[in-house]
């Protein structure tokens, strides 16, 4: 009568939440749990997204599969006492089990004869009959003991032998452990996890007995291979697996008899279909011929710039001016930050130095040095900058930028622009720091490198005694009209990643105690990469939470001259992880968009092609009309065309100068499949035209020729072969960043230059049909390259028969001050003019054979 009156007391303590509960019948997914929100993760890709939310009023943890019925369970941190049925919908059935500890069951699985194992902290653990064919089922069945106290989070059986496995913090050490026998075996620690520190909450295995397990702090997923074959002696094979979610609170559960696709990382093929082929999948780290994962990042000197379209062309004139003053960032010479015995300690002083909050020999670096890009300064909204690389063995391995703002966040992350410019982002989801969630993201550069970035803000609060800091995606979610600190990490190591910011929030709450976090989601949907081609936008979509459609809304600049157009659309997707989508954009120059589901949170992308910009540095240089029109031109298939026509009018008495870069960054494009520059061209007078290298430091060497444009539009053909350096040597097209159209005032003295130039492109034709000053039938019209001239340069000219000539310079008050005669050939011909006694100023030169007229030519000597 008691055991009855027991039975009946225990199914009345069953909560029925709901009554329409399925079981998950072993689904491909892992699932993770976080207090008690429920989560899908993709394993091969790390991709996660939200299934459930408040699933049940207490936590969930020590969440398992259960393969007797199909269910997930989970402990529950209340009721007391109480363990939890998950069905496929995330109803819940609640049993209580007087037998358990009122509090720290976070580890757990369950056999598949449908026994749940439940464990806290030492070495004493419990079992619970959670076989739906058995009389005592939901009811305890012992209370047992392991020979060792071990300092795990996690376990899991594996389907293959039938044997628990986990992995013990700090020692890193996989144990196997027979739950009949109540015996534990140390396979020996894990190499992928040595010397690492992170909690492992969350384990799975798959049909194969691969063993994937989940560090908290950072999200990586690790796998370690065949461990049934695994004795304690013999290698352990392990790497890295996947980019998930953090979390403080990390448990996992997934059907032990479910596969996992695996990349093949040499056959070309994205085999586990997360998007990735071969070595960019992260689980071929280290194999086949596939790099380990931690190449140079890039420097800070070269980052910092803002997501948006009021600065296109301010950027493409910073990088233009330093193509031209030959500036390159010198890691060599750099100035090296060195640990003060200040560091880390509460300054005192009002105005804080962004250096106070740099960590210093946190991440093994050999040396930090300097690289703050100051040229940011004049043309954002940032009022300070310091950025400094973390070196070792010489390259860059991790960069911190702080900026300071005072109205708004800083207006720039690396993962809104780069997504355009051939950057993938590979994966977004989560780090961990003091236990809050930051949005970390993996980006893989043009050059193939990869890069973990982290973002935060803080902002002072409270009468400027406390910081309050911020991580999020979008950058309207950040109060405007309020100053911030801001700080871009990026890292080649995501362990080091985590470090550093780390680091930062407690360099932060030293100067200002930090009292509140505030963190966004990271998107679900998200652009993986895309490029802008002829008036379509290709996208390529990660679509983790498989969602049928989203909302495209953006605006858009047709030209640099035009008005923002605000455009909208909605893409479908159909529900498939990966979409390529393509948007009618019409012909941009850049654009600005947001996709979303309305329901997570959405993920924002700018994109801006090369821009054309104007150079009017010379000091009596006006601008007076300066106009970019969309090119309505059809161009064929051999061709590259130069998006937008521009026209230009200036007075000057020195020069005027536009230039269109190639790509946002001066980013180098080979040609070398192309054999001419043509277009469409009227203006007045004679036009050079410099086609930049990204090899040729020295902007006195890059490679130029000139045309004369007349008052009527004319089309030019200029065969590659046209343009000279002063260098000499062949031209190799083959990193072609911008081009350049200068025009020189002839003698000295103010004058209107104009230029219009329409259907700019490479083609394959090598035909010639410019008036071009290096051909016959220019011999009037000498030019002079480079002009200014610093040490030498060389007068270029043609002649119809050979014959002797001779090059006079004169000064200002008219004296002869240098003459060179010349053996001149047939057709193109150099004088090299070297600078020896010259002293700065204005000087004219005339090429002189006694018949000939040749126009006398302006030459600056600085």
């Amino acid at each position: 009568m008691k055991k009855n009156l027991l039975l009946m007391l225990a199914f009345l303590l069953v909560l029925r939440i709901c009554a329409q509960d399925e079981p998950f019948n072993c689904d491909y997914n892992a699932y993770l749990f976080q207090y008690n929100d429920v989560y899908a993760i993709d394993l091969a890709s790390g991709n996660s997204y939200e299934v459930a939310t408040d699933v049940t009023e207490g936590s969930i943890n020590a969440a398992a599969y259960n393969p007797a019925d199909g269910y997930i369970w989970g402990s529950l941190s209340y009721p007391s006492k109480s363990i939890v049925r998950i069905g496929k919908d995330f109803s819940t059935l609640i049993f209580y089990v007087d037998e358990l500890p009122t509090s720290g069951r976070y580890i757990g699985d369950v056999s598949s004869q449908g026994v749940y194992y439940l464990k806290g902290g030492g070495q004493t653990y419990y079992t619970v009959d959670v076989n739906p064919d058995s009389e005592n089922y939901g009811g305890h069945i012992a209370t047992k003991n392991l020979p060792l106290s071990l300092s795990i989070h996690d376990w899991a059986f594996n389907a293959v032998d039938g044997k628990l496995y986990t992995v013990e913090k700090k020692t890193n050490i996989l144990y196997r452990i027979d739950t009949d026998t109540d015996t534990i075996e140390n396979l020996g620690e894990v190499p992928i996890l040595s010397g690492l520190n992170y909690t492992y909450g969350a384990v799975y295995f798959d049909a194969s007995g691969r063993f994937y397990v989940s560090a908290n702090q950072t999200g990586t997923i690790y796998v370690i291979q065949n461990v049934q074959d695994l004795d304690g002696t013999n290698a352990m094979d392990s790497n890295l697996f996947a980019f998930g979610p953090s979390s403080s609170q990390n448990d996992g559960a997934r059907c032990p008899t479910a596969p996992v696709p695996q990349e093949d990382c040499i056959n070309g093929i994205d085999d586990d279909g997360d998007g990735l082929v071969d070595c960019e999948d992260p689980s071929c780290s280290g194999y086949a011929s596939c790099p380990v994962i931690e190449v140079p990042t890039s420097s800070g000197n070269e980052g910092g710039l803002e997501s948006n379209n009021r600065l296109s062309e301010l950027i493409n004139k910073r990088n233009f001016n330093r193509a031209k003053n030959n500036y390159k960032f010198d890691k060599t010479s750099a100035k090296r930050l060195v640990k003060s015995a200040k560091y880390g300690k509460k300054t005192g002083k009002e105005e804080l130095q962004l250096s106070d909050f740099v960590p210093v020999e946190i991440i093994g670096e050999d040396y930090v040095i300097e690289s703050s890009p100051t040229d940011l300064l004049n043309i954002t909204n940032a009022t300070e900058i310091y950025s400094v690389d973390y070196m070792k063995s010489d390259n860059a391995i991790s960069t911190i930028m702080v900026l300071k703002t005072d109205e708004g966040v800083y207006e720039h992350t690396k993962y809104i622009c780069d997504r355009l410019l051939g950057a993938e982002l590979l994966s977004v989801s989560t780090i961990e720091i003091k236990e809050h969630s930051f949005i970390k993201a993996l980006i893989r550069n043009i050059d193939g490198s990869v890069e973990f970035v982290l973002s935060l803000s803080a902002k002072p609060v409270n009468g400027d005694n406390n910081f309050d800091i911020e991580s999020h995606w979008n950058l309207d979610k950040y109060e405007s009209n309020v100053p911030y600190y801001n700080f871009q990490i990026w890292s080649n190591s995501l362990d080091d990643l985590l470090l550093l910011g780390e680091e930062v929030v407690r360099l932060l709450d030293i100067q200002k105690p930090v009292s509140n976090y505030n963190s966004s989601a990271p998107p679900t949907v998200f652009v993986k990469k895309g490029k802008y081609r002829y008036g379509k936008l290709e996208l390529q979509i990660i679509n983790t939470n498989k969602s049928e459609a989203v909302n495209f809304e953006g605006g858009l600049r047709a030209t640099e001259t035009n008005a923002i157009e605000n455009i909208s659309s909605t893409l479908s997707l159909d529900g498939s992880y990966i979409t390529n989508v393509e948007v009618d954009a019409g012909s941009l120059f850049d654009i600005g968009f947001r996709i979303g589901d309305g329901i997570q949170t959405p993920d924002d992308l700018f994109m801006s092609d090369g821009s054309w910009g104007y150079d009017d540095a010379g000091e009596s240089t006006i601008v007076s009309s300066y106009i970019v029109e969309p090119n309505e031109a059809q161009f064929s298939d051999n061709e590259y065309p130069i998006e937008r026509n521009i026209e230009l009018v200036a007075t000057t008495s020195d020069y005027i100068a536009t230039y269109r870069s190639l790509t946002p960054k001066f980013s180098p494009i080979d040609f070398s499949d192309y054999k001419s520059l043509q277009l469409k061209g009227k203006g007045t007078g004679t036009l050079i035209i410099r086609l930049v290298k990204e090899g040729v430091s020295n902007w006195e060497e890059q490679y130029k020729t000139s045309i004369v444009l007349a008052d009527k539009l004319q089309d030019y053909s200029i065969p590659f072969t046209e343009f000279t350096s002063i260098n000499g040597g062949d031209f190799e097209v083959d990193d072609i960043t911008s081009i350049v159209f200068t025009m020189l005032a002839e003698n000295g003295e103010e004058e209107t230059k104009a230029m219009t130039l329409q259907q700019l492109r490479f083609s394959t034709s090598n035909e010639s049909t410019a008036e071009n000053l290096n051909s016959e039938g220019a011999f009037n019209d000498p030019v002079a390259i480079p002009n200014p001239m610093k040490s030498s340069t060389k007068v270029n000219f043609t002649v119809q028969e050979a014959e002797t000539v001779t090059l006079l310079v004169y000064n200002q008050l008219g004296g002869l001050v240098k003459q060179v005669d010349f053996e001149a050939e047939k057709g193109n011909n150099q004088i090299q003019l070297d600078k020896n006694n010259l002293v700065t100023g204005l000087y004219f030169c005339k090429i002189s054979n006694g018949q000939t007229g040749y126009k006398t030519i302006k030459l600056l000597v600085e």
